[in-house]
């Protein structure tokens, strides 16, 4: 039988078959050991062959093959830095919330996530929320950002999960697709996507605040059906967005501006750092290419995992 994961909790999945059953599968213990180095080997949004087994007349399954992926978002495992966490897979889109405030959402952040998500050819629409608690100034930083992020070539639409702005907009966007919410803890990711499709109901999550030495807090997502088509993939907040996998000299092709200037550099290995004649650092000069864009960059090559990170993990 061929299903679609719908749920993990790390050692069972909520599968559901196209006829609409659901059934909670387990996985061979072989895919543990064949090189995956993700936290998870199955992830939300997975297609999976199993097989059906009856014990102690409870029905279950076995899962027994995973359908290759068009795409992944990926981030590093909480503690087990050398892990990856594979939060969901098969997305046509993700939603990235931010806040300017309560709680402030870096632009290191936001610009980790997308290299990661333009590296595993994952689309971003970036959601400005709760742009009715702010003021004018506040506001300014809003369509600064927004303007920012425009000119590279992403869609920003400010939104107000409470007050409904711009929530038919975003409703729209996800007809008939498979998306993806995320952002910090905290950001009204559970308070849009009940705006969006109050049957839901979805609650909000609880985040660990257990970081000692060793304690391991894993991050699950979980898919919902649309009534108006397409599923919604709801992920619980995440404080740090490790970039993983990326050598430092194609972590510039990740960044839109920073690639299409590639070409005119004098060296064609230019890191853009302190190498003559960089069309990067002169685009920079030239107030052509956002400064802060230009940080996250050398952060990301110089390996800063830590100066990025804030500690919003209260509940949303």
């Amino acid at each position: 039988m061929t299903g679609l994961v719908y749920k993990s909790t790390g050692s069972w999945y909520t599968v559901k078959t196209q006829l609409g059953e659901t059934y909670d599968c387990r996985i061979k213990g072989k895919f543990r050991i064949k090189g995956i180095k993700s936290t998870n080997p199955i992830a939300v949004g997975d297609y999976v062959d199993f097989e059906l087994e009856t014990k102690n007349n409870q029905v279950s399954g076995v899962i027994h093959k995973i359908h290759d992926r068009k795409n992944y978002i990926v981030r590093k495992s909480v503690n087990l830095s050398k892990q990856t966490h594979i939060i969901a897979s098969n997305i046509d889109q993700v939603f990235l919330m931010i806040t300017i405030n309560n709680p402030p959402t870096l632009t290191s952040f936001i610009d980790r996530f997308l290299v990661t998500a333009e590296a595993y050819s994952v689309k971003t629409v970036l959601l400005f929320n709760k742009i009715d608690t702010y003021n004018e100034e506040t506001l300014d930083e809003v369509r600064y950002l927004a303007h920012v992020y425009r000119q590279i070539g992403y869609e920003c639409i400010g939104v107000s999960a409470k007050s409904g702005k711009n929530v038919d907009k975003v409703k729209a966007l996800m007809k008939d697709k498979v998306s993806m919410f995320s952002g910090h803890s905290g950001v009204g990711k559970s308070t849009l996507v009940n705006a969006i499709e109050p049957g839901l109901n979805i609650k909000t999550k609880e985040i660990s605040t257990l970081h000692s030495q060793g304690q391991h807090t894993t991050t699950f997502a979980e898919m919902f059906d649309l009534s108006f088509g397409g599923q919604i993939i709801d992920t619980p907040g995440i404080k740090g967005f490790g970039v993983v996998d990326m050598e430092k000299e194609e972590v510039g092709d990740y960044f839109p501006e920073i690639f299409a200037l590639k070409q005119d550099c004098k060296f064609n290995n230019c890191l853009h750092v302190k190498e003559p004649k960089c069309a990067v650092k002169e685009a920079l000069d030239n107030d052509e290419i956002s400064f802060s864009r230009y940080r996250s960059y050398l952060q990301i090559i110089e390996g800063d995992e830590e100066h990025y990170r804030t500690d919003n993990w209260e509940k949303e």
